[in-house]
């Protein structure tokens, strides 16, 4: 082998009027940087002894290295699920042993199962590296990137500012502006319930800065695919309520063999025209929901309920990994979970519900505040709160029946969002009870997809709760 002779390595820097060029001498190879929109690589082979023999100049532009360098874009995964403990925890840490801090995350449990909508950032490669990972999962029906396809893509946010009697006028401008509600008023402060895309929320948060922010939580987005327009429906023998013009021609035994028993009793029409169909077999014995859901808004005989928790966070990769696994080690069931920025630059909120007793959860709010990224955490169960969860149905129908769900649609205060020729896509805002009782009056026309954000809430300064107003006599 022939002798190799040291190599000095000498830097050298100037810089004129257009950009800024820096030289590096690394022996034989002399490599030339500049800050300009083209870089160009400029690589000198060099004897030993110094003397110049072959001069290449590379434009890194145009190498094949460049041509292929993978980019990162911001992903939009949908991940279908059963019913499992501990099945939040297991998703998140495939993200966070491969480093990647989930932007958003948002999933609310529909009876056996529930669709997780992530937001996060990276490279094609990798992401499909992740998106088989969490295929491997056990009760993991289906994962897709629904980045590219046209979509419905909703975020619901709860927003508290300083809101001074002088500048209550401006407020409610802006308010009227950006289609948000009032959800709770205090002679010194306002709450406001604001939904749309991304960018509605970064509008509406610099216009309301200058009143002063005092809390904001944020669900992470929830999407759904926008159905085309002349496409024949997949599942048009789903219902006859969605299509009562062709129940003439259907045959009984079509129908009566469309309704299948599910675990939890009643029946499940999944066979027929869920887009994605869960069967008996799929679902895991150990369910976290009962038909109703499992939240409990009031104590049991063992003291059991529901606790609504706060979380403020660092906006940091694993940290919600860190936060679900204090819940799974200690067998806590995770019924709602929503992720998002707060109003603080850097970190992010988390708003879960979890049940339990007073003394339990107790112990556990001890348990998170060990944790180095957990800055605050709140039991805001009895509090007077404001809560609010958004959905997107979709529901099969065509124009025969379009009328009659836009009706009901209309009695909860519901838009519609998409129209396809055999599906209508609504946008629903309000508590739990809402939303299972509009889910209930359009089971008979075909549920398609149910994408559901987990529960918002923040205090109401009011101090107005209404739970504790039921057992009392209004005054006239």
């Amino acid at each position: 082998m022939a002798a190799v002779a040291p190599y000095s390595i000498r830097f050298q820097a100037s810089r004129d009027s257009k950009d800024l060029i820096s030289r590096a001498d690394i022996g034989r190879f002399s490599v030339k940087f500049s800050s300009n929109a083209r870089a160009r690589v400029a690589v000198y082979a060099q004897s030993a002894h110094g003397d110049k023999q072959n001069d290449h100049l590379l434009s890194v532009s145009d190498s094949p290295l460049a041509a292929t360098r993978p980019m990162v874009k911001r992903h939009t995964i949908s991940v279908f699920v059963g019913d499992e403990s501990g099945m939040i925890n297991r998703i998140a840490g495939v993200f966070a042993r491969r480093g990647y801090n989930i932007e958003s995350l948002a999933v609310g449990l529909n009876k056996d199962k529930a669709l997780f909508t992530i937001v996060v950032s990276g490279t094609e490669r990798v992401l499909q590296q992740v998106m088989e990972q969490l295929q491997k999962l056990v009760n993991v029906l289906k994962v897709e990137d629904i980045s590219k396809e046209p979509q419905v893509e909703r975020e619901l946010m709860l927003i508290k500012i300083n809101a001074d009697p002088k500048y209550r006028a401006e407020v409610m401008w802006l308010v009227d502006i950006f289609r948000a509600k009032i959800v709770d008023i205090s002679d010194h402060s306002l709450t406001m319930e604001v939904t749309g895309d991304p960018g509605k929320m970064v509008a509406v948060q610099r216009n309301l800065s200058k009143f002063g922010i005092r809390e904001i939580a944020r669900t992470g987005k929830i999407a759904l695919r926008r159905e085309k327009m002349g496409e024949s429906a997949p599942f048009w023998r789903f219902s006859a309520a969605s299509y009562p013009d062709l129940e003439a021609a259907r045959p009984l035994d079509t129908i009566s063999s469309t309704v299948k028993e599910t675990p939890i009793g009643g029946s499940d029409t999944s066979a027929g025209g869920d887009v994605y169909p869960v069967e008996p077999a799929d679902i895991s014995v150990n369910q976290v929901l009962d038909a109703h859901w499992g939240v409990l808004n009031d104590e049991d005989t063992s003291g059991l309920r529901s606790h609504t928790l706060s979380l403020v966070v660092n906006d940091a990769p694993g940290v919600l990994n860190l936060v679900t696994g204090v819940f799974a080690r200690r067998g806590y069931n995770i019924q709602s979970l929503a992720v998002g920025h707060a109003e603080v630059e850097g970190r992010s909120r988390i708003t879960t519900v979890v049940p339990g007793t007073d003394e339990s959860i107790r112990k556990l709010v001890q348990q998170l505040y060990k944790l180095v990224d957990v800055h605050e955490v709140r039991d805001l169960t009895h509090l007077p709160f404001a809560e609010r969860e958004l959905m997107l149905i979709k529901i099969a129908v065509n124009a025969a029946a379009r009328r009659n769900v836009l009706d009901i649609a209309s009695i909860f205060r519901a838009k519609a969002v998409d129209v396809s020729g055999h599906t209508i896509t609504l946008e629903l805002t309000g508590d739990l009870d809402k939303m299972v009782a509009l889910q209930r009056l359009l089971e008979p026309f075909g549920i398609c997809e149910v994408a559901r954000t987990g529960r918002l809430a923040l205090i109401r300064e009011s101090g107005v709760d209404s739970r504790y107003l039921r057992g009392y006599s209004y005054p006239l």
